[in-house]
């Protein structure tokens, strides 16, 4: 029989081959997790962080937390977009990427990360991006001018969370010294946690911290957003492993236990302080244990996540009540006690509960025969170069966001609200 060449079938062919190179190369499951793990983590800042912090302030102000959330969920985007990505994850050097991927350059629909196109791995970690200046503002919450905010957060976004990014995830100097981090340990919650730090130290207090009570206006709309924070915190952390796989099962695993396990032991030390627990207390807890798991989530088991989540809620209890009663110092949503320490704590217990067969201690399984005590000292190494870099920076940043605008609202626009004041509208008309 004679063969007919048939011309259509080889235009065919030629036209279809990028596709059936790209099908090869991205994984369908891989992909669909991460873009369900991209929207859950953007459910976390809005609507979950927005109805977290709105609810712990004075209803004077709930309007301003809000407004803030979105603000910078809109302008760290475009941060990210134009060079935020870049830099982070461009090649560069030790310390910093580069511009080749300056407005998102090379990234078509064919670009793979991985298993997963690389327009999904930049999106998600947008949202990591977006997230950590957000977490920020609950430190200087009630007394802040908004464009001092939208300013801050942009430089704050630039100078250190990209950096930092970059020295962990994007190839820089303490992802080659084998640090553990999963989901953002030092990238997203020491950064926060000490930005926030030095921010309400630098401010000051609010007017009337320590005299008049300041209790939370609206608990019913932190616990909603609590509840939001628990459920995207599973994109978060499973989310991380970048793949549908036994490593993103079993980081939200130890998630869920730690969050479960900060709230009861939170719950414990206000019922042996105050001699009864509260709702502020188990929500609080909650996210101290999802904090401190986060940058161990994907190297322990369930056995390792039940004492962090219990360590987490004891020890961040403990920093919160120091920092208010002892030291005075006015972290208004406690984003230093619960996030900072809580990212301390557990980028260190990394360290000690890691282990290839995901046990609850275990000196091996850690990077190609690394000891516990050589990973434990690598982990130091990575908490306090953190906590440096981002304290003399953040510090900075505010005194210059002071000198060219101004941080802090006046007295006036303080006791008058800030919904009032800097956006002439109200929370609540009832």
């Amino acid at each position: 029989m004679r063969k007919i060449f048939n011309p259509g079938l080889l235009i065919l062919g030629l036209v279809l081959l990028p596709a059936i190179s790209f099908a090869q190369e991205v994984d369908g499951a891989d992909t669909a997790w991460i873009m369900t793990s991209t929207a859950l983590v953007l459910f976390m800042t809005i609507p979950g962080l927005s109805l977290f912090y709105g609810g712990l302030v004075r209803v004077r102000n709930v309007l301003s937390v809000l407004m803030q959330c979105f603000a910078i969920t809109c302008v760290a985007s475009i941060v990210w977009l134009v060079c935020g990505y870049s830099l982070a994850f461009g090649e560069g050097n030790a310390f910093i990427g580069d511009f080749s991927n300056f407005m998102f350059a090379g990234i078509q629909e064919d670009s793979v990360a991985g298993s997963i196109p690389e327009s999904v791995f930049a999106l998600f970690q947008m949202t990591f991006a977006i997230i950590t200046p957000a977490l920020i503002f609950g430190g200087f919450a009630e007394r802040v001018k908004f464009g001092s905010v939208m300013l801050f957060s942009m430089l704050w976004l630039l100078l250190v969370y990209v950096p930092i990014t970059h020295w962990v995830w994007g190839g820089g100097w303490l992802g080659a010294m084998g640090l553990l981090d999963f989901a953002g340990g030092t990238v997203v919650h020491i950064t926060a946690g000490i930005a926030a730090l030095v921010c309400a130290l630098t401010v000051g207090t609010r007017r009337g911290f320590g005299k008049t009570t300041m209790a939370p206006h609206n608990m019913t709309m932190t616990v909603t957003g609590a509840g939001m924070l628990w459920v995207g915190w599973f994109g978060f952390n499973g989310g991380s492993a970048l793949a549908a796989n036994g490593d993103a099962g079993m980081a939200m695993l130890v998630t869920h236990i730690s969050a479960a396990a900060g709230s009861i032991s939170w719950m414990m030390m206000e019922k042996i302080k105050f001699g009864k627990p509260s709702v502020l207390g188990i929500v609080t807890g909650m996210v101290a244990g999802l904090g401190t798991i986060t940058p161990a989530s994907g190297y322990v088991g369930p056995g390792g996540a039940l004492v962090i989540g219990l360590c987490a809620g004891i020890v961040c209890f403990f920093a919160t009540q120091y920092l208010k009663q002892v030291l005075k110092i006015d972290d208004s949503l406690d984003v230093f006690p619960v996030h900072g320490v809580g990212g301390m704590l557990g980028t260190f217990f990394a360290g000690i509960f890691a282990s290839a067969g995901l046990g609850v201690f275990s000196g091996q399984g850690f990077n190609e025969g690394m000891t516990m005590g050589s990973q434990v000292g690598v982990q130091l190494i990575g908490i306090v170069s953190t906590l440096v870099y981002t304290a003399v920076l953040t510090y900075i940043i505010v005194k210059v966001v002071t000198a060219l605008i101004g941080f802090r609202v006046g007295e006036e626009d303080e006791t008058l609200g800030l919904d009032i004041a800097l956006h002439d509208e109200k929370g609540y008309d009832l």
